[in-house]
């Protein structure tokens, strides 16, 4: 028996679905359903997990509210530091390079991926640490200063390793400006503050969420950084499931703070596309 053209278009699709769908169901969605069920168990004795539903598990977050509070202060505040650094930087790479140079300078940008995070990290390890910036300042008479362990070293880390992800979706957004609108906007006066706040900067916003979102997100479970720099005093929620999963062995309160953590992180990816689908839909307008 033939089969119409749909039907056949619709097989050929599955077919090609299939195999990514089954990799993210069996690799994501099946480890997340046992990290679910673990949340409502209780440790067992000797540690691990002991089936039983309660709440209890949740009602013990409040026990890491230091390791919350860091994540959901710090995450924001690096994000936020780093779109102030990184929107000059996409800037100047899609407005004011010339096309000869974008490509090398754009490399430059993605250069700092090509070293292990780990490796940066423990470069700055030195450069914050006894031997190197303190080291320095007393040469000049200011002594006890302490850089490394602290939150300040932490958003340090977190603005050098995530700057990147910053700037290459904003980059992207304002390579694709049409040149004609500033160029309109500078034939009938406007000044350029009023050029960039009333035409550059909306028509760049969805870039700007998306980098946002993008580099919020991972930092809601960053662990490296905050392990590295803030030396066991700077506490993020990667920290703490690393400790309940791996030490106290307390899986079913480390499972209730990453299912936790994931709900975190869906409403911080919700809200992202909900701002950047209005902006984009202000912009069509303005535009039209």
């Amino acid at each position: 028996m033939a089969l119409s053209p749909d039907t056949r278009k619709r097989l050929i699709t599955a077919a090609l679905v299939a195999p990514a769908s089954a990799w993210l169901f069996v690799f994501l969605v099946l480890p997340f359903i046992a990290i679910v069920v673990f949340s409502f168990g209780e440790r067992a004795p000797e540690g691990g997990y002991q089936a039983a539903f309660t709440f209890a598990q949740f009602a013990n977050l409040g026990s890491r509210a230091a390791a919350f509070k860091n994540t959901l202060v710090l995450a924001p505040i690096g994000s936020f530091v780093c779109l102030l650094v990184a929107y000059p930087v996409a800037y100047y790479l899609a407005v004011k390079v010339s096309p000869q140079h974008r490509l090398l300078l754009v490399s430059l940008v993605v250069v700092p991926f090509w070293t292990s995070l780990l490796v940066r990290t423990y470069a700055w390890m030195y450069i914050l640490g006894a031997r190197g910036i303190p080291h320095l300042l007393e040469f000049v008479g200011i002594e006890n200063v302490r850089l490394l362990n602290t939150p300040g070293a932490v958003l340090l880390g977190i603005v050098y390793g995530y700057l990147p992800l910053m700037i290459m979706p904003i980059y992207v957004s304002l390579e694709k400006l049409d040149r004609r609108l500033l160029e309109a906007s500078a034939d009938l006066g406007a000044r350029p503050l009023s050029t960039f706040f009333g035409i550059t900067l909306p028509l760049s916003l969805p870039g700007v969420m998306t980098g946002v979102a993008l580099v919020t997100i991972l930092l809601l479970g960053e662990y490296l950084i905050p392990q590295l720099l803030g030396g066991g005093k700077v506490f993020f929620i990667g920290n703490a499931l690393v400790d309940l999963f791996l030490q106290s062995r307390n899986w079913p309160f480390g499972s209730a703070i990453a299912v936790t953590l994931v709900v975190v992180v869906v409403i911080v990816l919700l809200v992202a596309m909900r701002i950047a689908w209005r902006v984009a839909g202000a912009r069509q307008v303005d535009l039209v």
